[in-house]
């Protein structure tokens, strides 16, 4: 763990000098001048102190950088094609578990000839257009504004059945493992 680094990098935002945290912790500029090198490790109670100074929580000293908050400009946002109507999807970010993506299904295009099935939990919004989706048994038409989730493990589809472009927010979650390792 880097956690040396993340205070520094939250001490030098914060425009707060190693001198005022060690006159309100009472740790030598030393000892946090080693602790931001990451030269030595410290006790929990030390890092509850540091903390303080630094007024942020415990638990966000120890976030990992792949935890810690994940920004993704709209200019930056990578784009792909998906399936055999090389629908448009747009990145909009990514987690360990959970990535999100603005797809555009031009007027009669689906998500596949059929429906299909894969890991993971659905969430989608209609921000554009008219859709119809269908899970299973259960089948439904949603305009903009409207919302649907369902366990993608049951085969699914969605198909534009409007006269212009729609556009749908999808967020899927996916259980991962600590090695990010799909469950």
């Amino acid at each position: 763990m880097d956690i040396g680094s993340n205070i520094r990098a939250i001490r030098q935002r914060k425009k707060i000098t190693i001198a005022q945290i060690c006159e309100e912790t009472g740790l030598s500029q030393g000892f946090i001048s080693q602790v931001e090198t990451n030269k030595t490790s410290p006790s929990i109670a030390t890092l509850e102190n540091i903390a303080r100074a630094l007024r942020v929580p415990l638990a966000y000293l120890l976030l990992k950088k792949d935890e810690q908050m994940q920004i993704v400009r709209s200019h930056e946002r990578k784009m792909t094609t998906s399936g055999s109507e090389r629908l448009k999807v747009e990145h909009l970010s990514s987690t360990k578990n959970v990535r999100m993506m603005l797809v555009e299904l031009p007027p009669g295009a689906s998500t596949g000839a059929e429906p299909h099935a894969h890991e993971g939990e659905e969430v989608h919004m209609v921000i554009k257009g008219r859709i119809f989706a269908v899970q299973g048994e259960d089948s439904a038409e949603f305009t903009e504004g409207d919302s649907f989730s369902w366990n993608a493990c049951i085969p699914h589809l969605v198909k534009n059945i409007g006269d212009e472009l729609a556009i749908v927010l999808i967020s899927i979650y996916i259980e991962t493992d600590a090695a990010g390792d799909y469950l």
